[in-house]
């Protein structure tokens, strides 16, 4: 489907971009309809809720590998999937298929080398600020998932900082999440932060294997804080700010666990009402039922059958591979069309200016 619309990155990365999030989007409904639908995932949001369409920030505690899946059920309900970027380790795009999907949906990927990330994220954060496409980028202050061995280092961190233990979440590591705000924030590209809790009151997949062994979750509950951008502090204390974050997520997160039955908020429902109704969001996923296994089942119809399919899909795996090893990946490309037509635009306009001036 992404294949045949990567050419217009070379003529219109703004445009290029627009379709793009809207086909990447279709397949985000699809992780949505089968936990949902097919496996029974029982789904709970509760908190502020998003205002459809804004540009945010969105930090989340990282309780498994996979909250940033569990997470398109609430951004279905509350938001477009087509606005979510997340930032991720830069090992991911490589992955065949995934990878490049991402790739091509301009995720930010980190090195965890800040020098490299910071230069990266800068061109990354601009670009969205020069196309004005609504962003709303998922970060991961942690930086890994929660397990026995991800918090004996956050202890050790604490012991060095001078900081308390968390039981339930990790200390965040604030750089990367104060730079993106500011840089945003400059940009005049940044509505609000969504402060995100998520918890699994029975069956936590740590890991892509549960899933596989079909040990799914029974209830995903999530609770929203909304943050508008003007309540947010300066730069200089944004490292508190979201520190402060974390403490509350580890008191929310505390009572969570230790209450019967398990919720964030008794009443079990959200202060403001989601973007779509329960009836749409179930036309949205049975439609995704329906399009993709059809779509994914005439795939392999025509590898099977139609020589010139089979074309088509070596000659994409090949145009994937050897863009990978010669430009680095998909989004770094779409980068360097789009600097390529902004030096153009300014050149053409201080031509005009010079033509101006002679006159």
């Amino acid at each position: 489907m992404l294949g045949p619309v990567l050419p217009l990155m070379l003529l219109s990365p703004a445009w290029y971009r627009w379709i793009t999030d809207r086909i990447v989007a279709t397949w985000l409904t699809l992780p949505v309809a089968l936990l949902e639908l097919v496996f029974g995932v029982k789904v709970v949001i509760t908190g502020d809720g998003f205002i459809p369409g804004e540009r945010s920030v969105i930090i989340m505690n990282h309780r498994t590998r996979l909250d940033w899946m569990f997470l398109w059920c609430c951004l279905l309900r509350y938001s477009y999937l087509r606005l979510e970027k997340i930032c991720l380790k830069a090992v991911l795009k490589a992955v065949p298929g995934f990878g490049w999907a991402m790739q091509v949906a301009c995720f930010v990927f980190i090195q965890r080398r800040w020098e490299a990330d910071k230069r990266h994220m800068e061109n990354m954060l601009d670009y969205f600020c020069d196309i004005r496409e609504p962003l709303q980028l998922l970060l991961f202050p942690e930086g890994t998932d929660l397990t026995e061995n991800t918090r004996a280092k956050s202890d050790v961190f604490a012991a060095k900082n001078n900081l308390p233990k968390f039981e339930y979440v990790l200390h965040p590591r604030t750089t990367g999440f104060t730079f993106i705000v500011d840089r945003l924030r400059k940009g005049d590209n940044l509505d609000a932060v969504h402060d995100i809790t998520v918890a699994y009151p029975k069956n936590i997949p740590q890991t892509e294997r549960h899933l596989i062994l079909g040990l799914f979750p029974r209830e995903i509950h999530f609770h929203v804080r909304r943050h508008p951008v003007s309540s947010l502090p300066g730069s200089s204390d944004l490292e508190a700010w979201c520190r402060e974050r974390w403490a509350e997520k580890e008191v929310r997160l505390r009572d969570f666990y230790s209450s019967q039955p398990r919720a964030f908020d008794r009443e079990g429902v959200a202060r403001v009402p989601p973007c779509k109704s329960e009836l749409r969001v179930a036309l949205i996923k049975a439609a995704s039922l329906l399009y993709w296994t059809s779509f994914i089942a005439l795939c392999f119809t025509g590898l099977w059958l139609w020589a010139p399919f089979r074309l088509y899909f070596v000659v994409m795996v090949g145009v994937y591979m050897a863009q990978q090893k010669l430009v680095g990946g998909v989004e770094l490309l779409e980068l360097s069309c789009h600097q390529y037509w902004k030096s153009r635009a300014a050149d053409v306009g201080d031509k005009k200016k010079m033509e101006g001036k002679m006159q």
